[in-house]
């Protein structure tokens, strides 16, 4: 069970740098946009830090997409 946990975080951490991307934000402007410290987007996309579901809302909100657009990781390879 945890393996699956671990598996599913990185595909996150992939997916919010992916999204980030497509708007062309940077981890400062991202973070800005979503409230939250810039460290922490850098950790998200690291893998050093696992996201809670209310800093995915946040990031979601701030990227303009649906949160299970970025939640869904199926198509993401690690």
């Amino acid at each position: 069970m945890s393996n699956d946990f671990g598996m599913i975080s990185n595909k996150i951490s992939k997916k919010v740098k992916l999204e980030r991307n497509k708007k062309d934000y940077s981890q400062e402007e991202l973070a800005f946009r979503a409230g939250i410290n810039k460290n922490t987007i850098w950790k998200i996309e690291t893998g050093q830090v696992s996201p809670n579901i209310v800093t995915l809302e946040k990031i979601a909100y701030a990227l303009e997409i649906d949160f299970a657009t970025l939640t869904d990781v199926s198509k993401v390879e690690l």
